[in-house]
């Protein structure tokens, strides 16, 4: 049999194979079809309680949603999409708290600072159980929000589930205008070193960060610390015009790969400030637009990240205006850094309907780091992949003593009453104290005699084991009223080993360089070009 003829009974034979195969495949998709067609008949007709076609659709729609297992992708009927705007942009009436979903329940992440929740004494990890008649077990965000938010002046009562106590805390809150500033305050470190705690990207991000770094350079700032622990994130184009502030015109900032989609971010001007020194401070809190930020500089060794391993999320959202005012907000790509590692770290649901992190390991042992596939710098130092950004320079948090976290534990009940009289506390003492004042025993002894007479009970060698924790409470406070939070920040200096090590490798330097090599992380002789890739 010759070649061509060969060639030509293959094909035939291919044919019908191909078509048997295509057959399957659209019989496969018209059965998947009926079968939903029939489920939402039967539903329809016989389900005891009747659905109207509204009801039907979107419950299916729902549960198709939730079946997917992805805890970004939402859809938002008319009135939680108005709020999901509402919350990206930065302003709302609520109480005053960034939250996310953990198991069963909604959970506090942050309070935000001169707002009701911090007034009241809510603490982050705290669980939200009920508002006010309605159990918040099983609700997601936005059903959480849609409760906690109305008109300004309005009461609202949230009972909180708080680790280590065994009875709920019921608070009564009154809702007010909570702004959520991306820059609350700069200030100078010391003569030389200027700082900039970004809480979030909102619209006025990268607006509220260049004012900041102008004033600070004009100041005298020749190093800057650029703050994102905490940072959860936010509006995708502002991590891009913040990259920007600091990276030269042209230079890829992020890269986007979804289902056959690639999409390249690049800067788009020219650098407010291309060559002041910088070190980024991430931690396990530093998620999604945080981690674009981190991941660009670093790549491009335009700063020297420090802290621990950021969260990890790298996941691509897009809304959808649906018909009806729906929308549907559904992960469609993963983000890439200049260098190609992906931000998104792999996380599996348990049994609680939790999303865990398949590696945790914050602080990146060794072992941990030679399993990763590692990067290139610009100029060549060796990053690591695998998910979130890896700090070039790892430095844990202070932590509590045994007898601190004893006192925590106890105060846990009483939480509202102890901040409240914390406070009562802290406003005796305007126009008393200076900006270089000393905590006063006394005013945590008369502390201790207030929560007694309020009918707190709490053992006094336990109170006498948390007076540090205490003292340093008292101290933010009055700090905070009397002069506000630079004090704060200047005063708790010396608790925070993260702040005191960036501090210090800005003080040894004058160039990005010298913050590399005073951190032993010295880049190869500097090459121009983007960051290059090497592993999977």
């Amino acid at each position: 049999m010759t070649r061509s003829r060969k060639a030509a009974l293959a094909s035939l034979l291919l044919l019908p194979v191909l078509a048997g195969g295509f057959a399957l495949q659209a019989r496969s998709t018209r059965g998947g079809a009926q079968l939903l067609d029939q489920v939402l008949t039967f539903v329809a007709l016989r389900y005891v309680d009747t659905l109207d076609a509204q009801q039907l659709y979107e419950k299916a729609a729902r549960g198709l949603v939730q079946e997917l297992n992805d805890p970004y992708t939402e859809l938002f009927t008319p009135k939680q999409l108005e709020e999901f705007s509402r919350n990206t942009n930065g302003r709302y009436a609520g109480i005053g708290m960034e939250i996310s979903k953990v198991g069963d329940y909604v959970t506090v992440n942050k309070v935000f600072p001169n707002s009701p929740a911090e007034s009241g004494g809510v603490e982050e990890g705290d669980k939200i159980m009920i508002i006010d008649t309605t159990n918040a077990r099983g609700f997601n965000t936005q059903q959480v929000q849609n409760k906690l938010l109305g008109p300004v002046g309005t009461p609202v009562t949230v009972t909180f589930g708080r680790i280590g106590v065994a009875q709920p805390v019921k608070m009564n809150f009154t809702r007010a205008e909570i702004k959520a500033p991306a820059v609350r305050y700069s200030m100078m470190l010391d003569e030389h070193t200027g700082y900039v705690p970004l809480e979030r990207f909102s619209e006025q991000t990268t607006e509220d960060v260049a004012s900041a770094i102008l004033g600070l350079t004009r100041r005298g700032a020749k190093g800057i610390v650029i703050d994102l622990r905490g940072n959860p994130g936010g509006i995708l184009d502002e991590a891009f015009a913040m990259s920007n502030l600091f990276l030269p015109q042209g230079k890829e900032l992020l890269s986007v790969r979804g289902r056959g989609e690639f999409q390249k971010f690049v800067a788009e001007r020219e650098p407010l400030a291309p060559d002041v020194p910088l070190v980024v401070l991430v931690d396990g809190g530093s998620a999604s637009a945080s981690e674009i930020v981190a991941g660009a500089l670093q790549d491009y060794d335009r700063a020297l990240v420090l802290g621990t391993t950021s969260y990890g999320k790298g996941l691509v959202q897009s809304v959808y205006n649906l018909d009806g005012g729906y929308a549907l907000k559904i992960t469609t790509g993963k983000w890439f850094t200049p260098s190609g590692r992906s931000i998104q770290k792999d996380r599996k649901m348990n049994a609680d309907g939790q999303y865990l992190e398949v590696r945790p390991d914050s602080l990146e042992s060794d072992s941990v780091r030679k399993a990763r596939p590692t990067y290139k710098s610009a100029s060549g130092r060796t990053l690591y992949g695998g998910g979130a950004i890896t700090p070039d320079v790892i430095v844990a948090p202070d932590t509590l003593s045994s007898a601190e976290q004893a006192f925590r534990r106890a105060i846990a009940p009483y939480g509202q009453k102890y901040f409240a009289l914390i406070s009562a506390i802290a406003e005796q003492q305007k126009g008393k104290v200076a900006p270089d004042f000393v905590v006063n025993p006394a005013w945590r002894d008369e502390l201790y005699q207030r929560l007694v007479a309020d009918t707190v009970k709490l053992d006094k060698a336990i109170w006498d084991g948390g007076a540090p924790d205490v003292e340093r409470a008292i101290e933010d406070r009055v700090a905070k009223l009397v002069y506000g939070d630079t004090l704060v920040r200047r005063r708790t200096l010396r608790d925070d080993n993260q702040l005191r090590t960036a501090l210090g490798l800005l003080k040894a330097s004058k160039t990005q360089q010298d913050v590399f090599v005073a951190a032993g992380s010295v880049p190869a002789a500097s090459k121009p070009g983007v960051a290059r890739r090497r592993g999977n």
